[in-house]
């Protein structure tokens, strides 16, 4: 096993030195965002990496804060008390949470990811890559506070306080990474071992250092401009930054266990939306368990609570990052959570020299293949049915937040599959239909109460005299509602001089084509998870 895990030892590491340097200044930016201990994001980036990663059997996941729950965060340790109190109450959330995900996984609810249309997974991607890229606009103009608030309006308004030193190395770095990509460097084994973004880190660093010392005007020397981590010096000084659960104050209190659960909840959506997500981007195509993801997730956000984390889930952006930088299995995921603990101790100093502006290339980069045009020209060749949920996912998503994004996404997209099931409860084109043939009405698989106004509509649209025949031997379930509508139809066939001819039905009844129904749904999916 361990043979197996090292055997892309060469291209997992650099991946993982990418994905640890990705992930350095988002776990910091998201403890901000939720009102929480700076550490608590190192703490469950360190814990996503580490534990997660070596429980969860996804190949290119990458676990960690995320940011979709900084506002769920802060709203919960201000309603549970605020402060450094409200955020250890909170903590005993995470542990609740946490078990309710690993009883999940245990329970294999893992499923309910499976029942996401592709339109909204990939509308998920592109909103989260529109998002990532459009946030590094301030950080490659060097503009910080103020200036980058607002949106990008309000960012051109300001383009006089650019700082160019930020705008240089960010704009060499985005040309060195699409120069990367370019097929004549692919060729060349070298440049396929040496990644692209860990030239950038390098070179981020190496052009500062330089305009330091030989054009101190442009150079980024306040900390706003350059990767912020804490410094301790050892193991036991760690300790003292970190926070621990509240038992006393929080066990009795009923917010406590309805934030857990809200914890619980969406964790695991965004876990199994990234699942899905992540394993669409695997070049390999690999398949992930959900059922053990959620019981690695469950485990990650029990140990992150009990030592002072946020809450764990697996990040798209990490993961993405991960997959552009050329990882190939779970080792990149790893070793990226000791490359965040060991920073803490040996290097602070070191990794405080590198430039947010470098990183912001990356993760433009990173944007960019998420959202690029190709995806929405796909999209948009595949039909309006596919193309306004996802459209709308991304829209949503970059407006306001990822769930939300996801919510009115999904609700579109099942809005539109009833909206087909109202209109084809059976296969039949008036305008093939040709004169002296019978009119053949095959019911669909599924034919339901919403059905109804439409079966009713075709039947009395027939023609006196008609020859009719409803072929129902390839439907698995019907409700009562429908089929009283054909007997009514069938009863009344002799005062029409219609000739019907009812197939099918003999072999189904209403009382059990539900059961019927489940059991070809049973078949179909083990046959798929197989």
């Amino acid at each position: 096993m361990a043979n197996s895990l090292f055997k892309n030892f060469k291209k997992d590491f650099p991946a993982s030195i990418i994905v640890f340097l990705v992930a350095v200044p988002l776990c910091l930016g998201i403890a901000v965002a939720s009102d929480a201990p700076a550490l608590s994001g190192i703490i469950a980036g360190i814990i996503g990496g580490i534990l997660v990663g070596s429980l969860s059997n996804s190949p290119l996941g990458v676990s960690g804060p995320a940011a979709g729950l900084a506002t769920i965060v802060a709203t919960s340790i201000s309603d549970l008390g605020g402060g450094i109190k409200g955020f250890e109450i909170f903590l005993v959330a995470i542990i609740i949470g946490g078990i309710i995900q690993l009883t999940l996984g245990l329970l294999k609810g893992g499923i309910v990811g499976y029942y996401f249309p592709n339109s909204i997974i990939n509308g998920m991607l592109a909103g989260i890559g529109v998002t990532i890229f459009m946030k590094q606009i301030p950080q490659a103009f060097g503009l910080i506070d103020e200036y980058a608030s607002g949106g990008l309006m309000n960012v051109f308004q300001n383009l006089d306080k650019t700082v160019l030193g930020a705008l240089i190395i960010c704009s060499v770095s985005v040309f060195i990474l699409f120069l990367w990509e370019r097929p004549f460097m692919k060729k060349n084994k070298i440049f396929n071992l040496i990644q692209g973004p860990l030239i950038v880190v390098a070179l981020g660093i190496l052009l500062n250092q330089f305009f330091i010392s030989y054009m101190p005007s442009i150079a980024l020397v306040d900390i706003e401009y350059l990767v912020n981590l804490p410094v301790t010096e050892n193991i036991s000084e760690l300790k003292g930054f970190m926070a621990f659960p509240n038992f006393a104050d929080a066990l009795t209190n009923p917010k406590v266990y309805v934030t857990g659960g809200v914890v619980a909840l969406v964790a695991s959506l965004e876990t199994l939306l990234c699942l899905e997500a992540t394993d669409k981007l695997d070049p390999d195509k690999r398949i992930s368990d959900p059922n053990k993801e959620l019981k690695a997730q469950g485990i990650g956000n029990i140990v992150s609570g009990l030592i002072g984390g946020l809450p764990v889930t697996q990040v798209i952006v990490r993961s993405s990052a991960n997959i552009q930088s050329g990882g190939t299995s779970k080792l990149s995921a790893i070793l990226h959570g000791f490359l965040i603990l060991f920073s803490l101790i040996l290097f602070p100093s070191l990794l405080n020299k590198l430039p947010i502006a470098s990183l912001a290339a990356i993760l433009f980069v990173v944007g960019y293949k998420l959202a690029s045009p190709s995806k929405f020209k796909s999209m948009y060749q595949k039909g309006w049915r596919q193309f306004i949920p996802f459209l709308a996912t991304v829209s949503l998503i970059y407006l306001t937040d990822m769930l939300v994004g996801i919510g009115i996404g999904l609700a579109l997209a099942i809005f539109i599959i009833l909206y087909n099931n109202f209109r084809t409860p059976y296969f039949w084109k008036p305008e093939d239909q040709k004169a002296g043939e019978p009119i053949v009405l095959r019911l669909s698989e599924n034919v339901t109460f919403l059905n109804k106004a439409a079966m009713l509509k075709t039947l009395k649209s027939i023609p006196n005299g008609a020859s009719v025949v409803i072929d129902a031997t390839n439907n698995v379930r019907i409700d009562d509602d429908v089929k009283e509508i054909i007997e009514d139809f069938e009863g009344a066939c002799s005062k029409r001089d219609i000739s019907l001819d009812v197939k099918g039905f003999e072999d189904i009844q209403p009382e059990d084509s539900d059961k019927v129904y489940q059991e070809a749904v049973s078949k179909d999916f083990f046959k798929e998870e197989v």
